[in-house]
């Protein structure tokens, strides 16, 4: 269990605290309810920018490190199409260092041409480099799309294309930055060698005056039901063949997320699962094989994806993939099988307990989602799911008119 309290203030920041006496350091970790999913279609990849520019300078604090480093504290921060997190460790006596540096630049970022124009050009190489000029980076930029035909999951955080980003003004920026920058769309977790009250008086000293936004959010389309079966060929300066088979899931909330999760486990974690054992230990079919889900906040996607050996013909690798997934529709998972990933599923979050900054991620997640005490019902999630749930799910979710196919393949 993950024990925390929680206290929101006037302007709507909810703050939630998690003692921990044991370890001398402290996580400030503050999660915004934006990402990639909330940004205008023409407007792409704000989201990802801002992760950068909140670095760059605030109204009173030239530079975001400097003064973090001087004691003792280290810093990152990453952006999903759900939320974006910044996240702080340091000490456990100068916390009140990390309280200052997050509440200054939530007030308000310097807004200084040269730090936006600085930040678009990394953006810019970032995208080039990892999107546009290494071996299937542009993968999800061209899948997307066809997997997500309305909701803005069509697009990855970096954006549709690179142009949004040149194209960004200031004006744009602090447009986005005061319709999600606020309190009110944070949340603030503090865990570590602290107690509640002195993080209550931190809390309404340094973030008790910003003001909450008053811009509203644009609407998000959902995604309509795939009927038919897509399909996607690609070419490219490429070593080997890659194949993708994509399926629509439902959402983090839903009641079938957690047997869906452990649906994809059974097809395809590790090395003792269906497809690594047949098509890569034994038909060595592929190099790599493996099944994973998306794990978004809005109906999101299973994937299975696999490197294919350069002797083998893509199509007849997508077969052997279908063949596997055809048997476990119509004979179903067997009990050891369920409990054998049922226990991989508990371990591994039993290890994400360990770590303080993990918990502290945890309990912002959980947060974001609209219940923190979701941060102690995902073992019990796990325990309940039955062999009827994934086999019941096996037959809905992985049927060919839900699937969206991808071969990528060396020109």
């Amino acid at each position: 269990m993950v024990s925390f309290q929680e206290f929101t203030l006037e302007n709507g920041l909810q703050v939630i605290v998690h003692e921990d006496k044991q370890v001398p350091v402290a996580v400030v970790n503050v999660l915004y309810k934006v990402g990639s999913k909330n940004e205008n279609p023409d407007k792409t990849g704000f989201a990802h920018l801002f992760e950068h520019l909140m670095f760059g300078g605030s109204a009173n604090i030239p530079s975001y490190d400097p003064p973090l480093q001087r004691v003792g504290g280290e810093n990152n921060a990453f952006t999903s199409p759900d939320v974006t997190n910044y996240y702080v460790t340091l000490p456990a006596d100068n916390i009140e260092t990390a309280f200052w540096l997050e509440s200054d630049r939530m007030m308000s970022l310097s807004f200084n041409p040269e730090v936006l124009d600085l930040q678009k050009k990394v953006v810019i190489e970032e995208f080039k480099q990892r999107y546009l000029n290494q071996p299937f980076g542009d993968l999800w930029l061209k899948l997307r799309p066809v997997v997500y035909e309305k909701h803005p999951y069509s697009w990855p955080t970096i954006g549709k294309d690179v142009s949004h980003i040149e194209n960004a003004t200031l004006e744009d920026v602090k447009h986005f930055f005061y319709q999600y920058y606020r309190p009110d769309n944070a949340v603030l977790v503090v865990a570590g060698n602290v107690d509640l009250d002195q993080v209550k008086k931190l809390s309404e000293k340094w973030f008790g005056d910003i003001p909450a936004g008053n811009n509203g959010k644009l609407l998000i389309e959902r995604e309509p039901v795939q009927k038919e079966a897509k399909k996607l060929e690609l070419q490219g300066d490429v070593p080997v063949s890659n194949l993708y088979k994509v399926y629509h899931m439902c959402e983090k909330l839903h009641p079938d997320f957690t047997a869906t999760d452990l649906l994809s486990d059974v097809l395809g974690r590790g090395k003792s699962s269906r497809l690594y054992e047949q098509l890569v230990k034994k038909e060595k079919m592929f190099s790599n094989l493996s099944a994973s889900i998306s794990g978004s906040d809005d109906p999101g996607i299973f994937i299975i994806s696999g490197t294919v050996n350069n002797d083998i013909p893509i199509e007849e690798a997508n077969k052997a993939v279908e063949q596997i997934v055809d048997e476990l529709i119509s004979k179903g998972v067997q009990e050891s099988e369920l409990e054998k990933v049922k226990n991989q599923a508990e371990a591994t979050l039993e290890f994400s307990r360990v770590e303080l900054l993990s918990k502290a991620m945890s309990l912002a997640f959980a947060a974001s989602l609209g219940d923190t005490h979701l941060v102690n019902k995902s073992l019990d999630l796990i325990k309940q799911v039955e062999v009827s749930d994934v086999n019941r799910l096996a037959k809905t979710t992985l049927v060919p008119t839900n699937c969206t196919t991808l071969f990528y393949t060396p020109n």
